[in-house]
C-alpha cells in the first residue's frame, strides 16, 4: 500500500507527498549521491549498463542484495525507492504484484537497465520528466528476480514528477512495459493506471462544497454540521479507494500563500492516508497472506499481517527540500538539497537515527559519512 499526489501553491510551485505502507520496518538508509558518482546496472546475460551522475540526489534507499564477509554492502548496493535530484525532478517506487511476466527479447550484446536502478538512473541523469521518457524509448529496462524479496520479480511500478508539475508512470504489467502521461498527478497500486484513470469516470459528481439542505415531499432535511461534500468518497483503504480520495485532496485542497505554508498543507493532506497498525489486518486463512509486496513475511510472531505507514515523505520541489517522517515520530525532517550539493562525498544514514527528530537534520547526515 502506497500513495503518492502532488498539490500547489498559489505560485504554481509543486510539491510532492508519498507514503509507503508495508507488514514490516526495513533497514532504510537516507543517502545523498553527489554528482560524479559512478553507477554499473547488471543483469544476468548483459554487459553492465556502466553511467556517471551528472545531478545529486537525496533518496530513501534499500539494500539491493544480502551483504556477506567477502562482500559487505556499497553505496552502488544502496536502490532508491524515493528520491529527489537538484533539479527537483524525483522518483518514487510504489508496489505493484501484478508487474512481472514475460518480458520483451533483448539482444545478449545490449546492455539493460535493470529495474532495481531505475531510481539511481532517472535521478542522477535527468533533469525532466520529458527527458526521462525520451531515454526510456531507447534505453531497454528488464525486471529481475529479487533475492531479498523471495525471488519474486521486481513486483513495483515508478512515477517520476519535475518542477514543472509533469509526470511519467513507468509501469510493467506482465512483463511489458508502458509509459503513462499522468494527468491527475496521483498513484496508488494495483490494478494498472489506465485502469484508475478509467475509474473516474465514476466520480464526476464529487464536489467541495457541502450540499447541507434537501426537500422530501414536504419535510425539509438539514445537515447539522459541515463535510456532507466527502460523503462519496470511497472510504476503504484500498489502492481504488485511496487512488480517488488522493485525487479529490489534491484538486480541492486550498492553494497556500506561502512555500512554508504549502509544506505544512500538504503535511495535513497526507495525513488522509496515514496508517497505524492494526487498522486492518490479514489472516492467512482468510485469504489474506498475501502482501502488497510478495515476498515479504510478517516480522512478528502474530498470526496476522498488518500494514502501517512506514515512513511519509514531503518533497518541496522549487526549493529542493526533502522532508521524512519515520512510524515512531509525528514531526518532519528535513534534508536541503542547496546545503548538500556542494559535497563530493556519499552520505548514508540509518532512517532509524532520526525516529522522533524534527527540524533540519542536513547535517546530521554530512555527518554521516558512507564506509
Amino acid at each position: 500500500m502506497c500513495t503518492s499526489l502532488i498539490y500547489r501553491d498559489v505560485s504554481d510551485n509543486v510539491y510532492f507527498g508519498r507514503t509507503l505502507e508495508l507488514t514490516t520496518d526495513l533497514p532504510y538508509q537516507v543517502v545523498y549521491f553527489p554528482a560524479g558518482v559512478p553507477f554499473s546496472s547488471e543483469s544476468e546475460g548483459h554487459p553492465a549498463l556502466k553511467f556517471t551522475g551528472k545531478y545529486g540526489f537525496v533518496a530513501v534507499t534499500m539494500p539491493g542484495r544480502l551483504p556477506t564477509a567477502e562482500a559487505p554492502l556499497g553505496f552502488q548496493d544502496l536502490k532508491p525507492l524515493e528520491g529527489m535530484n537538484e533539479n527537483g525532478l524525483t522518483f518514487s517506487l510504489l508496489s505493484y504484484p501484478a508487474a512481472g511476466g514475460a518480458q520483451k527479447a533483448v539482444a545478449a550484446t545490449q546492455a539493460v537497465l535493470s529495474a532495481t536502478d531505475l531510481g539511481s538512473w532517472a535521478l542522477s541523469q535527468f533533469a525532466t520528466v520529458a527527458e526521462v521518457k525520451q531515454a526510456l524509448g531507447e534505453q531497454p529496462v528488464l525486471l529481475e528476480a529479487l533475492a531479498l524479496l523471495g525471488g519474486v520479480e521486481s513486483p513495483f511500478h515508478y512515477v517520476v514528477h519535475d518542477a514543472s508539475g509533469a509526470c511519467l508512470v513507468i509501469e510493467f504489467n506482465k512483463g511489458e512495459m508502458k509509459l503513462y502521461d499522468n494527468p491527475v498527478g496521483v498513484m496508488t497500486n494495483g490494478p494498472e493506471f489506465s485502469w484508475h484513470l478509467t475509474n473516474l469516470d465514476n466520480y464526476t459528481f464529487l464536489s467541495n462544497v457541502d450540499k447541507t439542505s434537501a426537500t422530501f415531499g414536504s419535510y425539509k432535511a438539514v445537515q447539522p454540521d459541515s463535510g456532507i461534500a466527502t460523503a462519496g468518497l470511497p472510504a476503504s483503504n484500498t489502492s481504488v479507494g485511496r487512488f480517488v480520495r488522493a485525487a479529490y485532496y489534491a484538486q480541492y485542497t486550498e492553494k497556500a500563500k506561502t512555500a512554508d505554508q504549502a509544506v505544512q498543507t500538504l503535511a495535513h493532506v497526507m495525513n488522509n492516508f496515514d496508517r497505524p497498525r492494526g487498522v486492518t489486518i490479514d489472516y492467512p486463512s482468510e485469504d489474506g497472506g498475501h502482501l502488497e509486496v510478495a515476498g515479504l513475511s510478517n516480522s512478528s510472531s502474530e498470526a496476522y499481517a498488518t500494514e502501517f505507514t512506514c515512513w511519509t515523505n514531503l518533497s518541496d520541489l522549487a526549493r529542493r527540500r526533502f522532508y521524512l517522517r519515520t512510524y515512531r515520530s509525528l514531526n518532519y525532517t528535513c534534508f536541503d538539497l542547496n546545503e548538500l550539493a556542494g559535497s563530493k562525498e556519499v552520505f548514508v544514514l540509518q532512517m532509524d537515527k532520526f525516529d522522533g527528530l524534527s527540524a533540519d537534520a542536513t547535517g546530521l547526515l554530512k555527518q554521516a559519512k558512507a564506509a
